[in-house]
């Protein structure tokens, strides 16, 4: 243990309950007491799981997680201690990553555009990887950061544009051409900054191994440049894009390979060029379940304006608004992302009808509509949807917007931790320390020494005074669900 996860209340229930059985034991309390505040739920072995087949795709490559991707608490402290790196885009990230001790040379201050203040900030505290793209932010650099020029101190990476990726959420404004990189490196070695290496992002949900594979190839040529130059070129970054849902590993591991093979043409093993990546929806898609109530519904009978069945005529069409929106932790939909399709946590009558259905947040925002189309049964005020892979550009962009949502009834004392044991012993484990906390309605439960008899070990959660160990500056209330995983390679 590496300390960044501590003692912490925790239960365990026996192997076999999904992510999916808690939260409906959960549901079932919470209908008993008409609260309708949406939450999330993170089984944070899910992401011990993806670290720990990241590492066996690709041996050779070290994570920086980037923090803007989910910021939880919970999340940074469990990479923390698996022994990840950090890429930061603000001094707020690399603040956050530095007060759970975090140190420095683990830091990737990954921003294409920096302000000023925060890279004297960064400077000051030790971070010194950084990347640039551009003259405007090799001059800022150059400018602001007092030890750009010595080596040790500031490690730069020049960015290089990926705009052939098929991604649909490609970063086609950053990086540079590499027509133009010869320039950069130049003016770089004349204000006497040191680049160390290049780096490049194909962006969000990347499927192509092939692009990868272009992108180590073009990022050679990059190295070749900066070697005449006279730098001592040593950092590969090759960025984010790994797909992340359950459904894609397929297209994952040959994206891997792809990677690797590149790797040994262009980056032969023992060449002295240290490869790293910023997987970050790989790690956090699938771990967090989202849970919303319907507060208010609207019906549009055939025909009448508003109803999506105003054409054909056939049936009504109905319109829910949920507890939460594009405002808070469904802001993925404005961006990158649609709305998962959402599950019903009541099992309807199979001769029941669908209808056509609108989601939409909380009433009095016109444009907060979260998805459209779907085929759903009537539903009422007070039922919940469930949202799967929610993990990702969710928790961190509601905390910066700032959006009020509701809260679990009761203290903070009172919320429940629940651990999923498992008879497979956990890469990250430590001391067990029982404490009295009540279970979900109906789930059996196994002690930590049966557990241990096992074979089993838990991973820590740690009392901070809020709601949970992910959740101290988040609006919304989480329930983390952490222990060991089986994984099937």
């Amino acid at each position: 243990m590496n300390g960044y996860l501590d003692e912490s209340d925790f239960m365990m229930v026996e192997e076999g309950f999904t992510t999916r059985d808690l939260l409906e034991n959960l549901l079932v309390e919470l209908c008993q007491t008409s609260d309708q505040g949406a939450f999330f739920m993170a089984d944070l072995g899910d992401i011990v799981k993806k670290h720990l087949c990241f590492l066996k795709a690709l041996p050779r490559v070290k994570t920086y997680f980037p923090v803007k991707c989910n910021s939880s608490r919970g999340v940074v402290r469990l990479l923390a201690e698996l022994g990840a790196g950090f890429a930061c885009a603000s001094k707020a990230e690399i603040a956050q990553i530095r007060s759970i001790g975090v140190p420095a040379d683990k830091i990737f201050y990954s921003s294409p555009c920096k302000q000023v203040a925060h890279i004297k900030y960064a400077a000051n505290h030790g971070v010194r990887l950084m990347t640039f793209d551009n003259e405007v932010e090799l001059n800022k650099v150059a400018r602001s950061h007092p030890r750009a020029s010595i080596p040790s101190l500031c490690r730069m990476l020049l960015g290089i544009a990926t705009d052939f990726s098929p991604s649909p959420c490609r970063s086609v404004t950053f990086g540079a051409t590499l027509t133009s990189c010869r320039h950069l490196l130049e003016m770089a070695k004349e204000q006497a900054v040191e680049v160390v290496g290049i780096s490049f992002h194909l962006g969000s949900h990347c499927l192509d191994p092939q692009a990868f594979a272009q992108s180590v190839a073009e990022a050679q040529l990059a190295f070749e440049m900066g070697m005449e130059l006279g730098y001592q070129m040593r950092i590969l970054d090759i960025g984010g894009g790994f797909p992340s849902p359950e459904d894609t590993r397929a297209q994952f591991e040959e994206i891997a390979a792809a990677i690797n093979s590149a790797l040994d043409l262009y980056f032969p093993e023992g060449c002295g060029v240290e490869v790293v990546a910023r997987p970050g929806r790989y790690y956090v898609t699938s771990a967090f379940t989202f849970a919303a109530s319907v507060t208010a519904k609207e019906e549009f009978p055939p025909g009448q304006p508003g109803s999506e069945e105003e054409e054909s005529g056939s049936k009504k069409s109905i319109v829910y608004h949920l507890s939460d929106g594009i405002y808070g932790s469904f802001n993925c939909v404005l961006f990158d992302s649609p709305c998962p399709q959402p599950l019903l946590y009541k099992k309807p009558c199979p001769d029941h009808p669908s209808y056509s259905s609108s989601l939409r947040g909380p009433p009095g925002h016109a444009e907060d509509r979260i998805a459209d189309g779907l085929e759903l049964p009537e539903l009422q005020v007070g039922d919940w949807l469930i949202f799967e892979d929610m993990g990702a550009y969710t928790i961190t962009a509601s905390s910066l917007l700032g959006k009020p949502s509701s809260s679990f009834r009761g203290s903070h004392r009172k919320q429940k931790r629940i651990v999923r044991a498992s008879a497979l012993p956990c890469p990250v484990a430590g001391r067990l320390r029982r404490r009295c906390v009540s279970p979900p309605s109906s789930l059996p439960l196994v002690s930590s020494e049966q557990h241990q008899e096992q074979g089993g070990k838990v991973l820590h959660r740690q009392r901070s005074g809020s709601i949970s160990w992910a959740a101290c500056h988040q609006p919304l209330p989480f329930l983390l669900l952490c222990g060991t995983y089986r994984v099937d390679f």
